[in-house]
């Protein structure tokens, strides 16, 4: 069994913000599946699925980003999951908008989404996907992240959430080297 976790923050509010970019890649990843993920426990969002006949779990944690360890430690607890079938999913103020990141492990950098799954999880050893959202100086980090991708950007950033969808699904029956030749080339 498969795990795909994108991160965010629950509520209208925070609804196309750079910092739910892994909420809206697991949204196109429902729409390309044709299902929809909408049941609530494990302090998430979550759906079950087949991909190419894999079982595999599409998770949006709803106990806001910096407790999203919460959310992913439930499911993988009562699912049994192994640390290798875990696939996160989550925006990166350090990639130029648009550009996609898939690495095996690795530390936080500073995402704290991340920061909790590691610690809940209890390794770094997380296959991940890194959404690039890009950084303004002029605008307080906090401020950057929870706010909307500007006009100019929206295209690339649109696109990138589709490609990293399109990443997310290959990688449940693909070996995730292979998959990240492909698409970290993007």
């Amino acid at each position: 069994m498969k795990l795909i976790v994108g991160l965010g923050n629950p509520g209208k509010h925070y609804e196309k913000t750079r910092h739910n970019a892994g909420f809206m890649v697991m949204d196109k990843i429902a729409n390309k599946l044709g299902v929809s993920i909408d049941q609530n426990k494990f302090k998430g969002l979550y759906t079950q699925t087949f991909i190419k006949g894999t079982k595999t779990l599409l998770l949006k944690p709803q106990t806001f980003m910096n407790n999203s360890g919460e959310s992913v430690q439930a499911i993988v607890d009562y699912f049994d999951i192994d640390i290798e079938d875990i696939l996160i999913i989550y925006d990166d103020l350090d990639l130029p908008v648009g550009k996609l990141r898939l690495r095996e492990k690795g530390s936080a950098g500073g995402q704290n989404g991340v920061k909790s799954i590691i610690r809940y999880i209890g390794t770094q050893e997380l296959r991940r996907i890194r959404v690039g959202i890009g950084k303004d100086p002029r605008i307080p980090t906090v401020d950057y992240v929870l706010g909307k991708v500007i006009k100019e950007d929206l295209a690339s950033f649109e696109e990138a959430i589709d490609t990293a969808a399109d990443a997310a699904i290959e990688s449940v029956n693909t070996e995730f080297d292979l998959v990240m030749a492909k698409f970290n080339k993007k």
